[in-house]
């Protein structure tokens, strides 16, 4: 999700907004001390515009 986010030059912010969620959430997605919903992650990948199995690898 980090790269994904950053080749788009997205912040966490930027990220968290398109997805509709707080960034600190996404912070802590990327720390890997979030363990997000399927949910979450559809609307992540949403955003990010690529496929949810994207995010999983």
């Amino acid at each position: 999700m980090k790269k994904l986010r950053k080749e788009r030059g997205w912040s966490q912010e930027a990220l968290a907004g398109e997805a509709g969620l707080d960034r600190t959430y996404v912070s802590g997605i990327e720390r890997r001390v979030k363990n997000p919903t399927v949910t979450v992650i559809e609307r992540i990948a949403k955003a990010l515009g690529c496929k949810l199995g994207d995010l999983l690898d």
